[in-house]
């Protein structure tokens, strides 16, 4: 749990206890990346405004450094921009201030939920020669394998999952990204680009479907 307010963070470290959850805490980024090298958490609760590095580039940061953990975002900033600007850094949720304790615990449960469940997957999804092994956290384009964000990841695992059906921007965001941040789909087109790019010479696999969204199939 990383905040710059005592208060805040005392109350957050103190509730999530009660929760049953092991919590460590930091005040500032720098601090908070040492935390995170250090203890190897399961997630990652980060204020955005920090008095050294803000909670984006913390979680930049950890993405470079390839640390997968999952991260929810606590601002009072809730504009388009600012929202993309956490999703794009490898962000994984985000809260508003002011929040309940309810519904930020809710949110915890279900992205852990859906960790552990990534990890017991024990069939590799195909198409073509993409092949993407859930329970290593890796995914080859034939020999090559490669390096994704874990946004790219999830969305990759979605079209893998759901193989030739049209997938709409909504359905996408709601099962990507977990809930819906203002209708602003543009994040979708992003990441499919992101994709296409790593994917190279494969990249027809991702089809757009004009007015609904996207598939992917093997190609013919």
């Amino acid at each position: 749990m990383v905040d710059d307010e005592e208060v805040l963070l005392d109350l957050l470290r103190d509730a999530l206890r009660f929760a049953e959850y092991d919590v460590t805490t930091a005040a500032n980024g720098f601090d908070a990346l040492r935390a995170a090298a250090e203890h190897q958490p399961d997630l990652v609760i980060l204020d955005v405004n920090l008095p050294d590095l803000d909670g984006f580039e913390v979680c930049r940061r950890l993405r470079a450094d390839g640390d997968d953990v999952p991260v929810i975002f606590l601002t009072a900033r809730d504009t388009s921009d600012d929202l993309r600007t956490g999703f794009t850094r490898g962000g994984d949720d985000y809260l508003t201030k002011p929040f309940s304790l309810d519904e930020l615990n809710m949110r915890m449960q279900a992205i852990l939920r859906r960790r552990l469940t990534s990890r017991t997957t024990s069939a590799p999804l195909r198409s073509g020669d993409v092949v993407m092994d859930d329970e290593q956290h890796r995914v080859w384009a034939g020999d090559v394998e490669l390096d994704l964000s874990p946004t790219e990841y999830r969305l990759l695992h979605y079209l893998l999952v759901n193989q030739g059906q049209a997938l709409s921007k909504a359905q996408i965001l709601d099962h990507v990204w977990h809930y819906d941040f203002g209708g602003d789909a543009s994040v979708v087109e992003t990441y499919v680009s992101y994709l296409r790019r790593k994917l190279a010479d494969r990249s027809a696999q991702i089809h757009t479907i004009r007015g609904v969204g996207y598939t992917m199939r093997p190609p013919e």
